[in-house]
């Protein structure tokens, strides 16, 4: 009995020395742990545990300034509060929503919108609720804070366009990205950032945006912001100065805003600098920042005088008798006539079975070229037409800008349309007719042209060098200003003699009795002005009509009435600008479309806006939010 005991005894002890061995052993290895946690690694877990409370967030950067060519500003940056949605931070976003909506006005269209970026993107990325908010609105916010999980505040930077409606269509407006072009780009992904959709604020976008900045801040447990631990700011984009001279825009949309629709540009002939260019109706390109109603939006989309169209480089109009300069020069070149040979204008053409009328039914009599360019008999003009053909019509109309696109640095240029053989063949699967390149010689038909290209084309016309259009005058970098070259001109490949020839009609055309623009000359030393007008018939006459009477444009329905047609350069003896001006259905182009050229023409001459005249890029202080 005492010797099991004893075994009992020593089978204990052993198993007590193992456990405690075990027991020192496990101390040991936590003891370790502990150690390799606490010591060897805290750094990392110190950097874990700061993630959980310290959130990083990119700062848009503020946006490139854009100015006129005299330093006044167009586009700035103005401070905007709005409230964001942060979906992981939501345990409801639907009932977050609807305690937001009691202090808000959230309609029901804003919130589907809501929710379908919410959708959209990463639960961590805000989503913008609304924008644009006033002081009383963001303190009642922030007081009702706790009962709106995942809801916080943020002051940004919203675009402003100090005179949004008269250029409007030079400038664009800037909008949130679309799905497409945000890509993987984080900066595109924050909430209210916005880009160039239109205008210089889409072809000048890696300019005018910057590079984003970064804030570390401290956040609670419900991901309130406590502090703001370190920021650095973004690099703000490069600032543009454009050619455009405001005064002179705004004249000249004085001179046009009495017209449904019409467009008008100015071009400095010495480089091809774009000094107006104004597309009638316009638009408030603020209200793309401050957001569209469905009604508003509805309405601007079905105006149909089409106030979102830049007229001015994408409208599309037969150019009429301003046209009829390019015929007389391919005529002269190809020596189908000489200056001094005359045609008989009866008021009638007769081609075939056809009968071309000229727009004066009691006819010019006998014209030389000099006599038919300043009356635009339309008689003249077919005839040589018809001796030219059109592709030799088309080729000199390509010399001098016509048909394609200039090339300026605004998007949604639109090319426009001098037709050849070839073309109709191509495009239509059609014989070229005879009574087609009648009509192209009086600029009708088939042609079209931009009001940009008509000012193009009496630049070269002008000059007799190979102009290009352009907007960007300057790009101004961390205070270091780069005059931007303007593109080489070459000379045409045209006669200088023909040149004289047909610039001496565009004379005549305002400065003698018999011009159909004497009405609209400009006196005056040293201002002396050619030009030459165009009335573009958007239906034809028909032979009823003719038989009985012909319905002046003011008895027609706007739609059905002329384009007015008016393209000038001055002074004649030195020329230095040239414009052309659009109105449509506007009627006769010596009546409404030269009278505005001439006072549009005459205020620039009368402010002698040079090459290198000096501008200032510093702005008032309060102008200055994006610095």
């Amino acid at each position: 009995m005492y010797r099991e005991a004893a075994e009992r005894q020593k089978l204990f002890s052993r198993r007590a020395a193992i456990l405690g061995g075990l027991q020192f052993a496990m101390a040991g290895v936590l003891a370790g742990r502990m150690y390799q946690l606490q010591v060897l690694e805290s750094d990392r877990y110190r950097t874990l545990a700061d993630e959980n409370r310290i959130n990083m967030r990119l700062l848009v950067p503020p946006r490139g300034r854009i100015l006129d060519r005299n330093g006044q500003p167009l586009a700035v940056n103005r401070k905007n509060y709005r409230v964001l949605l942060t979906a992981e931070q939501s345990p409801n976003i639907l009932l977050t929503l609807e305690t937001l909506s009691r202090l808000i006005d959230i309609s029901d269209f804003e919130r589907e919108n809501i929710l379908r970026e919410i959708r959209r993107r990463k639960g961590f990325v805000p989503v913008t609720i609304k924008e644009n908010l006033d002081w009383n609105t963001v303190s009642r916010i922030e007081v009702n804070a706790p009962d709106l999980p995942g809801v916080s505040i943020d002051l940004e930077q919203s675009r402003e366009y100090l005179h949004g409606y008269e250029i409007s269509h030079v400038l664009g407006y800037v909008s949130p990205p679309s799905t497409k072009e945000t890509g993987d780009e984080p900066l595109l992904q924050l909430p209210g950032f916005r880009v160039g959709k239109s205008g210089i604020e889409r072809m000048h976008e890696m300019r005018l945006r910057g590079k984003a900045g970064n804030s570390q801040f401290e956040v609670n447990a419900l991901g309130r912001v406590i502090r703001e631990l370190e920021r650095k700011e973004g690099v703000p984009g490069n600032d543009v100065i454009l050619t455009i001279d405001l005064d002179l825009q705004k004249f000249a949309i004085k001179k046009l805003i009495s017209q449904k629709s019409a467009a008008a540009v100015v071009v400095d002939v010495k480089d091809g600098a774009i000094l107006c260019l104004v597309s009638v109706p316009g638009y408030d390109p603020n209200a793309f920042n401050i957001g569209f109603s469905q009604k508003n939006w509805r309405m601007i989309r079905q105006d149909p005088y089409s106030p979102l169209i830049n007229k001015a480089i994408s409208g599309h109009y037969s150019p009429g008798s301003t046209f009829k300069m390019s015929v007389a020069l391919a005529a002269l070149k190809y020596n189908v006539i000489s200056p001094k040979d005359t045609i008989f204008c009866p008021g009638h053409y007769n081609l075939g079975q056809g009968k071309f009328h000229c727009w004066s039914e009691k006819g010019h009599g006998a014209l030389n070229m000099r006599g038919a360019i300043q009356q635009s008999c339309d008689v003249y003009f077919y005839e040589i037409a018809k001796r030219l053909g059109v592709d030799r019509i088309a080729e000199m109309a390509s010399i001098l800008g016509l048909g394609d696109l200039t090339g300026i640095d605004l998007p949604g240029e639109r090319r426009g349309l001098v037709p050849t053989a070839a073309w109709k063949k191509e495009a239509l699967g059609e014989t070229w007719q005879g009574g087609e390149t009648l009509v192209t010689g009086i600029g009708q038909g088939f042609v079209l042209s931009t009001p940009l290209q008509l000012a193009v084309m009496t630049a070269r016309l002008a000059t007799g060098r190979a102009i290009k259009p352009y907007l960007l005058r300057a790009v101004v970098s961390e205070g270091l200003t780069e005059m931007t070259k303007p593109r080489s001109a070459l000379a045409l490949k045209v006669n200088q003699d023909h040149l004289e020839i047909v610039l001496g009609g565009m004379d005549a055309v305002v400065n003698s009795p018999l011009g159909t623009a004497r009405e609209s000359r400009i006196f005056g030393k040293n201002t002396r002005m050619a030009g030459k007008t165009g009335t573009s018939q958007v239906r034809r006459i028909s032979r009823r009509e003719r038989e009985t009477r012909v319905l002046k444009n003011e008895e027609k329905p706007w739609k059905d009435r002329d384009h007015s047609l008016f393209v000038a350069y001055a002074p004649f003896e030195n020329p230095r600008y040239a414009i052309s001006v659009v109105v449509e259905h506007g009627g006769s182009g010596s009546k409404v479309a030269a009278p505005i050229a001439r006072d549009i023409l005459q205020e620039t001459l009368r402010r002698k806006i040079g090459l290198f005249n000096k501008f200032k890029t510093s702005l008032p202080a309060e102008q200055r939010i994006s610095r």
